[in-house]
């Protein structure tokens, strides 16, 4: 009796050891897929920051910014900036902001149809004075301008009226002589969302279509 169980003894001993492998391999695979999982999450946290990035820079901008700009402030290669645009363009589909393409260029903004109201409520007193509204509705009707001219019709606050508006990028100014020209830029008819087609009309008219009916 003593002898059999003896001669059982190596074999418990090696049938433990066997298991003792199994939950070992087991715990390696285990700890495996949990580091893997691990990896997953951090690289869709990255991927959800680097989203939240590009998103929030073509918020905040306010204008078209092209594909290398957008490389450059995010720190992204140009690949992964355009494919996230596109999941942004899908994500914001069903919204009333847009982000709008133009030739590798890409700005956010309202969809056209909402564009009239939000010129009133973002444009007035708390971006323009009443007086320098009334300064870019005379070189919008009369474009392009002499500096001079527009000085001659609204005096010498004029000046810094038109300095604001070039810092801004609203308008374009050459010299010619002793004075300047000045003209809208492409930037103004994005930054009011105005057809450019369409922008002919009278001093009133153009006061209007670009700070509503009650600007100030």
């Amino acid at each position: 009796m003593q002898e059999k169980r003896e001669e059982e003894r190596p074999k418990r001993r090696k049938h433990r050891g066997k298991k003792q492998e199994r939950n070992g391999e087991e715990g390696n695979v285990k700890e495996e897929e949990k580091g893997d999982e691990k990896k997953e999450e951090q690289e869709q946290r990255e991927e959800k920051n680097q989203e939240e990035l590009v998103e929030a820079l073509l918020f905040i901008s306010g204008k078209f910014l092209s594909l290398e700009e957008i490389s450059l402030f995010c720190n992204l290669d140009i690949g992964k900036v355009r494919a996230i645009i596109e999941k942004l363009q899908k994500k914001y589909s069903q919204s009333a902001i847009t982000i709008i393409a133009r030739e590798n260029f890409y700005k956010m903004d309202v969809k056209s149809e909402y564009a009239s109201l939000i010129n009133k409520i973002a444009s007035g007193e708390s971006e323009f004075s009443k007086a320098e509204q009334e300064t870019l509705a005379v070189i919008a009707y009369k474009k392009p301008i002499k500096q001079s001219m527009v000085v001659k019709i609204r005096g010498n606050k004029a000046y810094e009226h038109v300095k604001k508006f070039l810092e801004l990028g609203l308008l374009t100014s050459k010299k010619q002589g002793r004075t300047y020209i000045l003209d809208l830029s492409e930037n103004f008819y994005n930054y009011f969302s105005i057809s450019k087609g369409k922008f002919k009309m009278s001093k009133e008219e153009n006061h209007t279509r670009v700070f509503g009916e009650n600007g100030k």
